[in-house]
């Protein structure tokens, strides 16, 4: 029945501020943006693999009034943990703990914030 996770939307304050994060940051490439009247909306994917991709939304009525559920984190799959954590230091990144920690699979994670406090992941399986 289900075949993938098609997207994950994350509430932001600031669409554009967002979008440069996201490029910037974490190489992600814009797919689509538009916005109607109470909503923009971008859709950015990784471009080594298109078929992940996520959704930021600015609530033009008020930041955070599209909160139904509640997303905990969302984990990005890298190769190299160490290589990634250099690379994000580099852009300003500060991760909430100094070293990886292991998951209860044996897998390095490390967590940072976003630009819009939402909690990211970096995973190395």
């Amino acid at each position: 029945m289900i075949k993938k996770i098609e997207h994950t939307a994350i509430i932001v304050k600031n669409l554009e501020e967002s979008i440069k994060f996201y490029e910037d940051i974490l190489n992600f490439k814009l797919r689509a943006a538009g916005s109607n009247d109470s909503r923009k909306m971008a859709f950015l994917y990784v471009e080594d693999n298109p078929q992940v991709e996520i959704e930021l939304i600015e609530e033009l009525t008020g930041v955070g009034q599209l909160t139904d559920g509640v997303v905990d984190h969302l984990a990005f799959a890298i190769e190299n943990m160490k290589e990634a954590m250099e690379k994000l230091k580099a852009k300003g990144i500060e991760f909430l703990t100094e070293e990886p920690k292991l998951t209860i699979f044996g897998d390095e994670m490390i967590l940072f914030r976003g630009i819009n406090g939402e909690l990211l992941q970096l995973i190395e399986k």
